[in-house]
């Protein structure tokens, strides 16, 4: 038993874990609508196009935080813009600035000495090393989090389903987009620092994507994507401490392990109901 409790009894693993089911519930919020429209590329063009305000917050010695959010309102601006010119689709305008923030983001930290470190840092992120300022701010991007998806829960959802339905019942699609985005920009703004932007997405899509098949409603798929993450988190943080390995990537392993796991028992679930079916259906 001891192996199961001993590592949550030392401080900064317990905010670790904190950290973690904070986290996981912000993800779930804004990674369900983000598995429902299909907007895993946006997800990871948002996540890699804070790099420059980071870079920039490092070099000057401001807050990262900062300018995370700095990064997160240009990008969310510029999808928000691009998508509404006609003659570009919206994959080619979130591409180009997925590479074109990069590529700043990768230029200004290039001028940094600790070049390695500051970029490390910045696509693995550090969930050991959660304070507790961190766990209050998580707490108040959670709290903004659950108001926005309440009040925005039904443009959301005629949004995923049927964008000209929305524009009829007089939702406003656009402002609601525009909306999305920015709860897609606060969930990781306030993920990177904890698992870093390279594995932040392991945390928005995979555990909606498990709880996809085995909910009923977006609210449902919302609650099973968060135990889902809080489960992750657990594990991934025990995994990691007995085995040394990295805790951020080991938890997002696990999330998409889970994943896999869940459509492998939906999947065999569904053959075994079929398989019934063919055996008690009438004969002639």
């Amino acid at each position: 038993m001891d192996w199961l409790t001993g590592p949550f009894e030392v401080t900064f693993v317990q905010r670790a874990l904190w950290g973690g089911v904070l986290v996981s519930a912000i993800c779930a919020l804004a990674g369900t609508w983000v598995v429902l429209r299909g907007m895993a590329f946006l997800g990871d063009a948002m996540s890699h196009g804070l790099l420059p305000g980071v870079a920039l917050a490092a070099l000057l010695g401001g807050n990262l935080l900062m300018g995370a959010l700095l990064s997160a309102a240009v990008m969310t601006a510029g999808v928000t813009a691009l998508g509404r010119t006609p003659r570009l689709s919206q994959d080619t305008g979130i591409g180009l600035l997925f590479v074109g923030m990069l590529s700043l983001g990768v230029i200004i930290v290039s001028r940094s000495q600790s070049f390695a470190v500051d970029l490390t840092g910045f696509l693995f992120g550090d969930v050991l090393a959660v304070r507790e300022q961190d766990l209050m701010l998580l707490g108040v991007a959670l709290l903004l989090a659950l108001a926005v998806s309440v009040l925005g829960h039904r443009a959301f959802l005629a949004l995923a389903f049927d964008p000209r339905k929305a524009h009829t019942l007089g939702l406003r699609p656009r402002l609601a987009h525009a909306v999305l985005l920015g709860l897609l920009a606060l969930a990781i703004v306030a993920s990177f620092h904890i698992v870093g932007t390279l594995l932040v997405l392991g945390l928005l899509i995979a555990p909606p994507a498990a709880a996809l098949p085995w909910a009923r409603s977006v609210r449902g798929v919302m609650v099973l994507a968060t135990a889902l993450g809080v489960l992750a988190t657990f594990c991934g943080l025990l995994l990691s401490w007995h085995l040394s390995t990295a805790a951020g990537a080991t938890i997002s392993a696990l999330a998409v392990g889970l994943f896999f796991l869940s459509h492998l028992a939906s999947a065999l679930s569904h053959r075994r109901a079929r398989s019934a079916g063919i055996r008690t259906a009438p004969t002639n």
